[in-house]
């Protein structure tokens, strides 16, 4: 489902409920962003979430969220 006008207009002008729900619905797109694969200590693969990476991403999109003009 799309974000609404209202909630990115709200969002845009730094309403912090709009905002996370930008956040909420961009959650899963940024998890597999930021995704790591890795060797354990056996040479299996695991996988994880950068914590780092995803944190940037999410500022990343505030950021240009805040940034965004509605005509």
């Amino acid at each position: 489902k799309a974000l609404s006008v209202e909630v990115i207009k709200a969002a845009s002008e730094g309403d912090v409920v709009a905002i996370n729900k930008i956040l909420k619905h961009y959650e899963g797109y940024i998890v597999t962003l930021s995704t790591r694969r890795f060797y354990d200590e056996s040479g299996c693969v695991q996988y994880c979430v950068d914590e780092t990476l995803r944190r940037r991403l999410e500022t990343k999109l505030i950021t240009k969220v805040l940034e965004f003009k509605v005509a």
